[in-house]
């Protein structure tokens, strides 16, 4: 039996259908953008594994620092016990997130962060008698898969086993162009009874709706007004920390900071799970007691691991490098030219970009959602050009390692225009 046969046998893969859908390919190892299969093919991973991988895969920094790591301190409980791992990188994330954010909490990945930063909201407001239990999101959100994410996302088809278990949240419009006085006055209605706890977002992009993009100045508003009424705002960075967005943190296009960031994905360099919930002194201050009913009693068997920490700071190590930022301007500067080229392109409905991320989102006459059949096309087609780009429906983007070259991705691009000019 080859390993396919015992991978069907015994593995059942996210978001993947048990039947009728092709063998998995089998990666043998990984070396800078390329993912090697068994039977010889180079495909570049052009969506960094699904946004997580920043530096390339197999660094050899990361790789020799975790190796260390491991033969010194691989884990340990780390309620009671500290290591210098963890706090050195909640020194590098403090050093680097929004100057009013003040601890670090940490978690496994990203939806558990999410899970802590709405668990921490809710409790700030329990710790002080004080009636705010509804949260406000914008609607098509995707924040994780555990429950409380689950709640603060879209409804759809992707949550409709679990709804009738899910918290009940008031959702604002997506706020695209022309909108945006709309979905003030929305927001303005849904927050003025309050009872408000937290509002939680995407900041200018959302990403597993299709990477939506919206304004920073939009943003900042919704803000002010929740800063007016007493409301927690709580920033998802998930995807889009450490660079994506073309500055370190999307947040840092803001001038009102949110009081909590949630981060995972990229923030071990793609090395292996962690979750990070950052916050403000404001926050934590109602939690400062020798009382353990009002300490924040969460926490995984994981949490602070020491080989995840030092993974994360071989990568802060590697992003903070001048060559890394001048990298992750070049891929945005790419990224726009591509699409200044393209945009009149009739086949496409839309094409859009922020920083080192680019969406093309193609139009359809049938159903554009994330089980669209033009899904069944776009990803065959560049696979079999040894490229990966996982489509979102009727949508492709690209969210390459930062050390990809230009003639990497101008092969991606390329092909991307070759499906253009069959359409």
């Amino acid at each position: 039996m080859n390993w396919i046969d015992k991978d069907k046998n015994t593995i059942w893969h996210p978001f993947t259908p048990l039947e009728g859908v092709d063998d998995p390919l089998l990666i043998t190892k990984a070396d800078g953008v390329y993912l090697h299969t068994d039977d010889g093919r180079k495909i570049i991973d052009a969506i960094s594994s699904w946004w997580v991988n920043l530096h390339g895969h197999g660094h050899p920094y990361i790789a020799d620092r975790v190796c260390q790591q491991a033969k010194t301190l691989e884990h340990v409980v780390f309620a009671g016990f500290t290591h210098q791992p963890a706090i050195t990188l909640a020194e590098n994330l403090l050093s680097i997130l929004p100057e009013n954010q003040s601890k670090i909490f940490y978690s496994d990945n990203g939806s558990t962060a999410v899970e802590v930063a709405l668990k921490m909201a809710f409790q700030f407001w329990f710790n002080q008698n004080k009636d705010k239990k509804r949260v406000i999101a914008i609607d098509g959100a995707y924040h994780g898969d555990t429950f409380g994410t689950m709640s603060v996302g879209e409804r759809g088809d992707f949550t409709k086993p679990f709804v009738p278990f899910l918290f009940n949240v008031d959702y604002i419009d997506f706020p695209q162009s022309g909108m945006e006085e709309l979905v003030i006055q929305q927001f303005k209605d849904l927050i003025k009874t309050n009872d408000v706890a937290a509002f939680i977002f995407e900041p200018l992009i959302q990403g597993a709706s299709g990477m939506r993009i919206y304004e920073a100045k939009l943003l900042d508003e919704l803000i002010a007004i929740a800063r007016k009424h007493d409301v927690i705002c709580i920033a998802d960075e998930v995807m889009t920390g450490f660079g994506r967005t073309g500055e370190l943190f999307a947040s840092d296009y803001l001038n009102n900071k949110p009081d909590i960031l949630c981060l995972s994905k990229g923030i071990t360099g793609g090395t292996m799970a962690l979750g990070v919930t950052s916050c403000t002194e404001e926050i934590i201050k109602v939690y400062r007691s020798s009382n353990l009913k009002k300490a924040f009693l969460h926490g995984h068997s994981f949490t602070a691991n020491p080989l995840a920490c030092t993974a994360s700071n071989a990568s802060y190590d590697l992003l903070m490098k001048p060559e890394c930022q001048a990298s992750i301007k070049r891929i945005s500067r790419l990224n726009q030219d591509f699409v200044q080229k393209n945009v009149s392109r009739p086949a496409l409905r839309e094409i859009r970009s922020l920083g080192t991320i680019m969406a093309l989102e193609f139009e359809t006459t049938n159903d554009s959602s994330y089980f669209s059949e033009m899904r069944n096309v776009l990803y065959p087609f560049f696979l079999e050009k040894n490229i990966l780009l996982r489509p979102l429906g009727n949508l492709i983007y690209i969210i390459p390692p930062y050390i990809i070259t230009d003639e990497q991705l101008l092969k991606v691009y390329e092909a991307i225009e070759e499906f253009l000019d069959t359409l």
